[in-house]
């Protein structure tokens, strides 16, 4: 069981703070992991930008023991108190994970704990908050960044997201994948905010080829899968395929296949007692040692460590 502590603050969003009490918070039905506390620098009741306020019971000293410390929003143009700064920055250095979420990435940069280091952040406030903090890496290319004691990621439903990917990361791709169906969203939407800043939209889901291209090769993981063949698959040549795949998502056709490649080798891991080779080969890896450079790579671990971690917490 981790312990989090969402900010809440005068005027905040509600859809924002909604996100991680959504996420990390009890669902009906399904096995709570988290404890979540929301807290504010003064509790009490605080206005929302909805029209509506919020009443929260508890200060800043539940950051105090929090494991997961999420800032869900800010302004970017206010200047957060000392006492607010120091709460995170102790957070921090007592080894919280600070979480960042959409504008909230102003707070983390605030705070020092990402000096020299990068911050993802919505799209139309990047620019502002590289010119703040000019130390900084701010990136606006990606959906979300972990760098394993901070993770920020880009606006909205980004921070939805974000917050499965630290459950994925806590608990395993199973579990994530069964919250984000409760809640009806995608479990991992692997791409960036290119996605998102201004690129044609077709006007019709039905002539999304990229989205088809996607669905061919899903149904295909423990298949090889060549860019020529899978650019056929939707009528298009490859170097056209190629760059509007970029366009779409932000990344590049492999590397998007290779996402999905492991979370493919995750969940059998995770769900299943077959031999590494067979999941390997299930997954379109070829052979374990594939499976184990790429789960090395990618995630740092190893496909019989990541067996076992997630083992032990079911």
């Amino acid at each position: 069981m981790r312990s989090v502590a969402v900010l809440a603050f005068d005027g905040i969003s509600p859809f924002h703070l909604s996100v991680p009490c959504l996420v990390f918070g009890d669902r009906c039905g399904l096995p709570t992991q988290y404890d979540v506390l929301v807290c504010a620098e003064e509790p009490g009741s605080l206005r929302t930008n909805a029209g509506f306020g919020i009443t929260v019971e508890h200060g800043l000293d539940v950051m105090d023991t929090a494991d997961v410390v999420v800032l869900p929003s800010w302004h970017p143009d206010r200047e957060p108190s000392a006492v607010l700064i120091d709460a995170i920055r102790k957070a921090h250095a007592r080894g919280a994970t600070v979480v960042g979420l959409c504008i909230g990435a102003f707070l983390v940069a605030a705070s020092g704990i990402v000096d020299g280091r990068e911050v993802v952040t919505h799209w139309r406030w990047a620019e502002q908050l590289q010119g703040m903090y000019p130390d900084l890496k701010v990136r606006a290319d990606v959906l979300w960044s972990d760098l394993g004691d901070v993770v920020t990621s880009a606006g909205t439903a980004a921070s939805l997201d974000c917050c499965l990917h630290l459950v994925r990361t806590h608990h395993g791709v199973e579990l994530a994948e069964q919250l984000a169906r409760d809640i009806v969203v995608a479990p991992h939407r692997s791409g960036s905010q290119a996605q998102y800043i201004p690129v044609p939209v077709p006007p019709e889901s039905g002539d999304d080829v990229i989205e088809k291209a996607m669905v061919w090769a899903r149904a295909r993981l423990d298949q090889p899968v060549s860019l020529d063949d899978w650019a056929a698959a939707v009528a298009l040549s490859r170097r056209t395929f190629t760059r509007q795949f970029r366009a779409r998502t932000g990344s590049s056709g492999q590397a998007w296949l290779l996402r999905q490649r492991l979370d493919r080798a995750r969940l059998l891991l995770e769900t299943t007692d077959h031999p590494v080779e067979r999941v390997a080969t299930a997954s379109g890896f070829g052979s374990s040692a594939a499976l184990r450079h790429h789960f090395h790579a990618v995630l740092g671990t190893t496909p019989q460590r990541h067996r076992l971690e997630f083992s032990l917490e079911k």
